[in-house]
């Protein structure tokens, strides 16, 4: 508020100008006083209006890297969702395949089972026949043909042993015997000839002829098919027959040899040849 200062001064203007110049002075500060106020009120409120925007602005951010993010899962996820798509289809078309495969299996296991039931019988009548041939054969090899005609019987009654392997190894029995058909072979043996028993050395010409020399080369013969038996050959044959040892047994180059194949124009009365022809 305006107050008065009095001055000793004489002159009344003078004391009146100056009382009215502290008067406005002291009014001005009043009044800076008051104004200072809403000045700061405004100030704190832009201040606060600052504070909320940059807030704001944060929480603006944090919104936009949220939406980044889940723009981004979103893209990998429909990524993920088409390889899954084509994985189930691939998986669709393998578990088809598989139910194809399996019933064809079943059609398969189905027709081993009826092969089976005709496939046994045959094996065993395969093994009889075998044996029954090697019983009408020429004796050559008599026991070991014998020994193997007689694992085979044991092998069709061994269950550890697969049809597929048993009919392997007949077949395999049949080839050897065939072998026999077209071979060259020499080897040892006793024969009973005259009534007699006697080592020799045999000579099988495939399945033509089976001959026998005696070890000092001195007498040969061969097998009569006809009567089962022994008989004696003429010495012409001798030096032929050991000729075919000796090539057989590979201590000489393959040769032409002369061997008996009509033995009823060979023999004489008394089992002896008289002649004959390759």
């Amino acid at each position: 508020m305006p107050f008065l200062i009095k001055t000793k001064m004489t002159n009344k203007k003078t004391s009146i100008s100056l009382t009215l110049l502290i008067s406005i002075s002291l009014g001005t500060v009043s009044i800076n006083a008051q104004s200072e106020e809403p000045v700061q009120r405004a100030l704190d409120i832009r201040l606060e209006g600052q504070q909320e925007s940059i807030q704001i602005q944060q929480e603006i951010d944090q919104l936009a890297e949220q939406k980044l993010t889940m723009v981004q899962e979103y893209q990998q996820s429909t990524v993920q969702i088409g390889d899954l798509r084509v994985y189930n289809d691939q998986l669709e078309k393998l578990v088809e395949n598989q139910r194809e495969n399996l019933a064809s299996f079943d059609r398969q296991l189905q027709n081993a089972k009826e092969a089976q039931r005709t496939i046994v019988p045959m094996l065993l009548k395969m093994v009889k026949v075998l044996e029954k041939f090697i019983q009408l054969d020429t004796p050559f090899l008599e026991q070991e043909r014998t020994m193997r005609v007689e694992a085979l019987k044991d092998m069709l009654e061994d269950p550890a042993v697969t049809t597929s392997e048993k009919y392997r190894r007949i077949l395999e029995a049949y080839q050897i015997e065939t072998d026999y058909g077209r071979t060259l072979e020499s080897s040892t043996a006793e024969i009973q000839l005259n009534g007699e028993t006697k080592s020799v050395e045999l000579l099988r010409v495939g399945r033509v002829a089976l001959l026998f020399a005696s070890f000092d080369g001195t007498e040969s013969g061969l097998w009569n098919k006809e009567t089962k038996q022994w008989e004696v050959l003429s010495h012409d044959y001798n030096t032929s027959i050991n000729r075919g040892l000796r090539i057989a047994r590979k201590e000489s180059p393959p040769d032409l040899i002369k061997i008996p194949l009509k033995l009823e124009k060979l023999l004489t009365k008394q089992n002896r040849p008289v002649g004959g022809e390759k």
